[in-house]
């Protein structure tokens, strides 16, 4: 089993992925390409469900995934504060039994969303030893490719899903199994393989995960 992060005594009952209490430990298993060790970290039910899904080539990528789904199942939340501020919900005129309960809870839910995606966890440690000796900073999963800069590896797997129609879930796991270094061969093989069904893409994922055992 991988090993349990080191958690700082103030946030040793919270998620390391959004800071709300955690109920659960996410394991990450190590591929050869990974630049960490195989580790666990103290999850909500919610991140280790969206880490499942997007676990990519290391656990600052996967934690870019979460943030993203975070964001997407929390938009209508997040937009309350940009469609409003706490003095105007407060000053309303909401009268109607639905907009009364919506002007009581709208600001708190927004704070929640908000904390949520902004959380930056805390520095990975294994035993007292620093695996990120820049704090998880953006350089940990900046992505640059054929001349193109990205925020993450995700925004790059979503770009090219969407300009050459490829299954993003497919093209992710992809990746995820070759690396980063590869993402050239993982667009290729999307590529000639668009249009497949899952058992076909199964298949593929199967016969790659086999080659990379052999070596």
């Amino acid at each position: 089993m991988p090993n349990l992060i080191d958690i700082p005594f103030d946030k040793r009952h919270l998620c390391w992925f959004c800071e709300e209490p955690s109920h659960l430990d996410f394991d990450y298993y190590r591929q050869s390409h990974c630049p960490h060790p195989s580790l666990s970290v103290p999850s909500c039910k919610e991140c280790a469900s969206l880490a499942k899904q997007n676990t990519l080539t290391s656990i600052w990528e996967c934690r870019v995934a979460v943030k993203d789904g975070l964001m997407r199942i929390y938009q209508k939340d997040l937009a309350i504060g940009i469609n409003w501020t706490e003095e105007e919900l407060a000053e309303s005129e909401f009268e109607c039994m639905v907009f009364a309960g919506f002007k009581k809870s709208a600001w708190f839910m927004y704070q929640v969303a908000r904390d949520r995606v902004n959380a930056q966890g805390w520095p990975l440690g294994l035993d007292g030893v620093l695996l990120d000796q820049e704090s998880d900073g953006p350089s940990q999963t900046l992505f640059k490719f054929d001349g193109v800069s990205y925020p993450s590896l995700l925004h790059a797997i979503k770009h090219y899903s969407q300009v050459m129609a490829l299954d993003k879930a497919f093209l992710q796991e992809i990746v995820s199994l070759l690396g980063r270094d590869k993402f050239s061969q993982s667009v290729k093989i999307a590529r000639l393989n668009i249009g497949i069904t899952q058992g076909k893409q199964r298949q593929i994922i199967n016969d790659l995960m086999s080659e990379l055992d052999q070596h």
